[in-house]
């Protein structure tokens, strides 16, 4: 006898908190129970209860090519074939990295890991090492995964979850964390001329895509780089989202801003767990075996995650026009968005409505929004047979598969949501 959802998720339950493995798969933010998944393909998501959505989730960002597209899954294929995982180098990692460093310039050196959580966590003991220093800048409402020292005030599943930091985190790791507000020269300026000289970096999503997608400010990035070089501190982009998203070259690319570390994720694993990080030589030598800051995985650079990524950024890199397409598509939803009165943010194809009647530009806009309206919103996409994330602080993100008939099918069913508020 088949489950459906429902079962499937209470017999969950027993043996995963909540029942999912990451938090805002719960559905609790919309007060919905999740449905499960059953297989994905292009644009579409399937799920067991013979339900077919538009999906505008893509697994988070990485789907930028539509769910199973051929290539990369034909690719995978012939690389489990090969093995799994063997803990020992092989020639597919320096194939990446090398595509990684042509989109990338400032990603001299690198390394593979398999989160985005470890890439972050990674490239901040990098900047540690190498400045010989404890603190770093984050800013309120950006989430760099859930590693010690970062879980605080950070945003994607925390502010679903009405979780300001996380229980199981030690006073003395937060302390060296220092919080300036998103878009907010001041705050990052008054941190520096306190905390100057023991700041080893600021970390930061260059577009905020974990409170909704917030766009920086147009002299917020160029201050970041600025005032890093002034303390000799490191400025470290977190792309995890926006890279090989915004455009080949990640946001550093769009906004024209070089950071001296990136941490990259979602899109570069080809929809395969995987996550890298890197930047200037000089700073990448710290790395062990060469320098004295320890990193290792047995999976990192697993040559079946690493063919999936291959195949998605050669084939970005091989048809670059695909940037206009997704932006162009993400711009129709825009439109309708603005149509029907509601507030929107979008960079590139990233996008996010939000449900209040500010401008949103910071992470205390981003708290005006009506939780009531983004639920009876969620609730007529999904009857609609459109999936959107389970959460007003997530973004949405187009892929290649959303062609023209299934965006006109969004902007329909948007127009008439309009019509019901």
């Amino acid at each position: 006898m088949l489950l459906n959802s429902v079962d499937l998720f209470k017999k969950s339950e027993k043996y995963i908190p909540g029942g999912v493995n990451s938090p805002v798969r719960a559905f609790r933010y919309v007060n919905r129970t999740p449905f499960f998944v059953d297989r994905a393909k292009g644009p579409y998501i399937y799920d067991v209860d013979g339900n077919r959505y538009i999906d505008y989730v893509c697994s988070w960002g990485p789907a930028i090519l539509g769910h199973a597209f051929d290539p990369v899954i034909e690719a995978v294929k012939e690389a489990c074939c090969r093995g799994l995982t063997f803990g020992a180098p092989t020639e597919k990692e320096l194939v990446l990295a090398e595509l990684i460093q042509k989109s990338m310039p400032s990603m001299e050196m690198m390394r593979l890991v398999n989160s985005g959580t470890e890439a972050c966590m990674s490239a901040i003991r990098v900047a540690r090492g190498y400045t010989k220093r404890d603190k770093i800048v984050k800013f309120v409402g950006c989430y760099h995964g859930h590693s010690d020292g970062l879980l605080v005030k950070a945003g994607s599943g925390l502010m679903t979850e009405s979780i300001s930091d996380s229980s199981g985190v030690p006073s003395s790791y937060a302390k060296n964390t220092l919080l300036a507000e998103y878009n907010n020269i001041e705050s990052v300026k008054s941190l520096f001329e306190k905390y100057g000289d023991d700041i080893a970096c600021i970390i930061v999503e260059p577009v905020a895509a974990n409170m909704g997608v917030v766009p920086p400010d147009i002299d917020f990035l160029k201050y970041l780089r600025v005032i890093t070089q002034q303390y000799g501190a490191l400025l470290i982009f977190d792309e995890v989202i926006t890279g090989f998203r915004l455009a080949l070259g990640g946001a550093q690319e769009f906004y024209s801003i070089k950071p001296d570390l990136t941490t990259l994720g979602k899109i570069v694993g080809g929809g395969m767990p995987l996550a890298v990080y890197g930047g200037r030589k000089d700073i990448m030598n710290c790395v062990a075996p060469i320098g004295s800051v320890y990193q290792a995985g047995t999976l990192s650079g697993n040559p079946i995650a690493v063919t999936a990524g291959i195949e998605t950024l050669k084939y970005l890199i091989n048809n670059p026009n695909i940037y206009s397409v997704i932006d162009k598509a993400a711009g129709k939803l825009e439109k309708a968005y603005l149509d029907i009165g509601v507030k929107v943010n979008r960079v590139g194809s990233l996008l996010s409505p939000f449900f209040t009647n500010k401008q949103v530009k910071s992470y205390d806009d981003v708290m005006t929004s009506d939780r009531d309206c983004f639920i009876k919103y969620f609730d007529f996409m999904l009857n609609s047979g459109i999936y959107v994330a389970p959460s007003q602080y997530e973004a949405m993100f187009v892929s290649l598969a959303h062609d023209n008939d299934i965006i006109d099918k969004t902007v329909d069913c948007i127009m008439k949501f309009g019509e019901s508020i």
